[in-house]
């Protein structure tokens, strides 16, 4: 049927909104050490913009604790500038080519600012997926104008895409719920 739209493509895109959305929750600090919370930070590191994770070896050997080791000793000082200058707000120990990055304890503002950056991202999420979802019922009703299916699939059809954005919605609330209660969790 050539007005056949794909639910399986569909549901792809809205499960990666749902991962997009989890990658940017990793990277919100939640007082607890973790190697996503460093995943994002970008080094210039031979005359181009590198991963960290790509320069570096990341590890958490300590709850409050992340350490990197730079494989390049001449990296370190990038490496170092690059941290400091990201938006995790935390400063690193130096001691030649490791870093350890100390996790202090979130105060009640800055788990105030970090839940509702969460719920900015949440809201991302959902607007992509709905943007799906429109994106879904303009093939049905398409394909309904050029008669490849009647009224009763377009229905059938439009429920079935319904359903898989309530889904995709209801992970994203469960996501964000989660987050929330990590951040805000003493």
């Amino acid at each position: 049927m050539s007005g056949d739209i794909n639910m399986k493509d569909l549901k792809r895109r809205m499960d990666g909104a749902v991962e997009a959305l989890k990658k940017d929750f990793g990277g919100l600090r939640t007082g607890r050490a973790s190697a996503s919370l460093v995943d994002t930070i970008k080094v210039d590191a031979y005359g181009s913009v590198t991963p960290i994770n790509q320069v570096a070896t990341i590890s958490v050997p300590e709850p409050r604790m992340i350490t990197v080791q730079v494989w390049d000793k001449n990296l370190a000082p990038a490496v170092e500038k690059a941290i400091r200058n990201s938006p995790i707000g935390v400063n690193p120990v130096v001691e030649g080519a490791m870093m350890r990055i100390p996790i202090p304890p979130l105060n009640e503002e800055r788990r105030a600012e970090l839940a509702k950056a969460a719920s900015g991202f949440a809201e991302n999420a959902r607007v992509a997926i709905r943007n799906v979802r429109r994106d879904g019922m303009e093939s049905l009703k398409k394909a309904e104008k050029d008669g490849d299916i009647g009224e009763d699939e377009h229905k059938s059809r439009a429920d079935e895409v319904q359903k898989l954005t309530d889904d995709a919605v209801a992970s994203v609330d469960a996501a964000l719920k989660h987050k929330q209660d990590e951040i805000m969790q003493v």
